[in-house]
């Protein structure tokens, strides 16, 4: 399950969020939906690194990428490479590549029938792709087709993913590819899915006279997964070679890692149950494999495809990100899977590798160290030795470190300090500010005041953080509503000490103008959401649902303790495992929330997928309690308030048969409820229908936290 927060009030971009004496007036309507300039002005961005002494920067008035050089700061238009600048592309279901300004080239001709993700080969001289199931390329010089695999049907797909794999394994952002070159371009892996006996989900399209079924392959928890193998070719054409796994194993694979002189593929490979992961050391001759690494735990093991494991240059050694101590950090290991130390550990955890310097030993890494709200870059050497913290302040940085790791830019801010972006080198000096978005009239605004904090859970284990926006002018003598931002998923944290600048926060958008309109905004994360690690998110082992509330609970009697927080006006909204959980504090949790709105939620547990699903909570057949517990369906009786429930028709991810079943246990209750279909729409709104999602919720707001009438101002949006 992804995190979508489809329709959250998304139309605000400049955002402010401090407060000074030297404030006067707020922002004007147009000002906080930004339809006029406001307070912070958009700054360009800086988009990498040409080489190890000059930085790309994208001007956002003119459109224009340049070179900016390091030391000088001097700035040329930046021309890229012809080998840098190729485009491979599907149009009109046939593929085209085209390098940089010359005219494009067609390489297919079945208009008829569309190819999917072409990808070039690293030496760019083939174009590999899937067709109707089958894997193929094509020979960009003289546009011979190589057909790979030919048993591909509607049930065996061949470098084309299975749902469940697309969605919880390999990523949406794959588009379902499911195949992999190898380094020398000489070969290519893939993975064969065998649907057969994965049940069928049949959404249905209600457009047309008589509409139609789109009917998905869809495993739902304790139902028959997909079987899979793995598989290599030849780039000139060659019989297939599998990897030497049993397909009928109850089991699950990971994205492969080519090594570096491609001699060898890295397979992760995890049992149903997710709580074993193997790797295996595959010879794409003859499907011969050896174990080199083996993890189990007692809760499970996330199966990562980002940074799970990094292959070193030196064709010995790589680098392994692994949760098993309770909180996610670095290893070294030889190639051949022996240990030889932590490069990090603590408990705090790393996020994501930037840069590796393997002529002086040196990795530089992000993580939550300082403030799980916050993330900074760091360095120390591959012996765990001489940690380093690069970044500054108590800020959250954005970092692009050069190829070498002599410098990084850093887009940094904080709750009261718009985005800044500095040029900085691999001591942690600043070299130069390079841009500051807040523009000249700020101190001419006064604000609803954003702070961060913690609050104690009930058993006093943990801080949970959370992030409050306070109504302009704002006075404790008053008595305010509350809307309460989640999502609650496992490991999906939202609470950031970052400026609400984006849109693309849950809490950031549009908060200035609901301050002004006298509504105290907050975001709050549970004990399982990340910012404990491993260890905190273990919480939620086969017992989904539960602490979330719990923590949320805590927060809710937090505010209403406060004597200006309204004691019947707290709202709380998500979308997905947030619509989840504010349904269930709706039902399960109504004594301490009043007011929901709910997008695409989980219902119960058994309605959604194998991976994810099984991962938490394990098979309904070997864990009925923790089901029946966590499923909003067993809370109904207990319902009370006023919950808005939304749902996409074609959503394939999360079916509308949970708000549906939902809506007949409601309805079968005779109490009052909304209830939204949004036709054509999946797990996100259909985009024709997001400016009625906005009107609705605006009306929500006003309806039953304001008690007024929606302003005319939001005729114009």
């Amino acid at each position: 399950m992804k995190k979508v927060f489809a329709g959250v009030l998304t139309f605000g971009l400049f955002i402010v969020t401090h407060s000074s004496q030297a404030q006067t007036k707020p922002l004007s309507f147009n000002q906080a939906w930004g339809i006029e300039k406001s307070i912070t002005e958009p700054i360009n961005r800086y988009i990498g690194w040409a080489d190890n002494n000059n930085y790309l920067e994208y001007d956002n008035v003119s459109g224009k990428t340049y070179i900016v050089n390091v030391k000088t700061g001097k700035k040329e238009l930046y021309t890229p490479q012809p080998k840098d600048d190729v485009k491979v592309y599907v149009e009109n279901n046939d593929i085209y590549i085209k390098y940089g300004k010359q005219e494009q080239k067609k390489l297919t001709n079945s208009p008829s029938i569309a190819e999917q993700n072409p990808t070039l080969s690293p030496d760019g001289k083939y174009v590999a792709f899937t067709r109707m199931s089958n894997l193929y390329a094509i020979n960009i010089e003289d546009g011979k087709e190589i057909q790979y695999t030919t048993d591909g049907t509607d049930v065996i797909y061949n470098g084309w993913s299975s749902w469940v794999y697309y969605e919880e394994i390999l990523g949406r952002a794959t588009n379902y590819k499911a195949f992999w070159w190898a380094p020398n371009s000489k070969e290519i892996a893939f993975m064969r899915f065998d649907d057969t006996k994965v049940p069928m989900f049949p959404i249905y399209v209600s457009k047309g006279q008589n509409g139609y079924l789109e009917e998905t392959r869809y495993p739902k928890a304790g139902q028959d997964n997909p079987e899979v193998k793995i598989g290599f070719v030849k780039v000139e054409g060659s019989p297939v070679v599998w990897a030497d796994f049993n397909p009928k194993d109850d089991q699950y694979f990971g994205e492969p890692y080519w090594s570096f002189d491609s001699k060898s593929i890295m397979v992760q490979w995890m049992n149903r149950d997710q709580n074993n992961l193997k790797f295996y050391a595959v010879n794409p001759n003859d499907g011969a494999k050896k174990e080199i690494y083996d993890e189990k735990q007692p809760t499970w093991i996330n199966l990562d495809h980002d940074e799970r494991i990094t292959y070193l240059g030196d064709n010995k050694h790589y680098i392994l990100k692994s949760d098993k101590t309770g909180w996610a950090h670095y290893y070294l290991y030889t190639l051949d899977g022996k240990l030889l130390n932590p490069i990090t550990a603590g408990d705090w955890q790393v996020t994501s590798l930037k840069n590796i310097d393997e002529k002086n030993k040196v990795i530089y890494f992000t993580a939550r160290k300082e403030n799980s709200a916050t993330s900074d870059l760091y360095r120390v050497d591959y012996t765990g030795r001489n940690l380093k913290r690069l970044t500054f302040g108590e800020y959250s940085h954005d970092v692009n470190v050069s190829p070498n790791g002599s410098y990084f830019i850093t887009n940094y801010s904080n709750v009261s300090t718009p985005n800044k972006v500095a040029l900085v080198d691999n001591k942690g000096k600043v070299i130069r500010e390079l841009a500051d978005s807040k523009s000249p009239e700020f101190a001419n605004y006064k604000f609803g005041k954003t702070e961060y904090l913690t609050i104690k859970s009930d058993d006093g284990k943990f801080d949970l953080p959370v992030v409050i926006t306070y109504p302009t002018d704002f006075d404790p003598s008053k008595q305010y509503p509350v809307v309460m931002y989640i999502y609650g998923g496992p490991d999906a944290g939202t609470v950031k000490n970052t400026w609400k600048s984006s849109s693309m926060s849950p809490y950031g958008a549009m908060s200035q103008y609901w301050a002004n309109e006298g509504i105290i905004q907050i975001a709050c994360d549970h004990r399982a959401s990340g910012h404990f690690g491993k260890q905190g998110v273990a919480w939620m082992h086969r017992d989904l649902g539960n602490w979330e509330l719990v923590d949320y609970i805590t927060v809710a009697k937090w505010l209403k303790d406060k004597p200006y927080v309204a004691n019947d006006k707290l709202l709380i909204t998500g979308h997905s495992y947030g619509g989840y959980m504010t349904c269930l504090a709706l039902t399960k949790g109504a004594d301490y929330f009043d007011y929901g709105i709910a997008g695409a939620p989980v219902t119960s547990w058994e309605l959604y997928d194998t991976h994810y699903t099984e991962r938490w909570m394990d098979t309904p057949q070997d864990n009925p309690e923790g089901y029946k517990n966590g499923s909003i369906l067993n809370y109904v009786d207990q319902y009370k308030g006023g919950l808005r429930l939304m749902h996409g028709d074609m959503d394939d991810n999360v079916h509308l048969q949970n708000s549906l079943q939902l809506v007949d246990a409601l309805t079968d209750r005779n109490v009052p409820f909304e209830f939204m279909i949004y036709p054509g729409s999946r797990h996100g709104w259909n985009r024709s229908k997001t400016k009625y999602d906005f009107r609705e919720r605006v009306r929500f707001y006003y309806q039953y936290l304001l008690e007024k009438p929606i302003p005319k101002e939001f005729d114009k949006l």
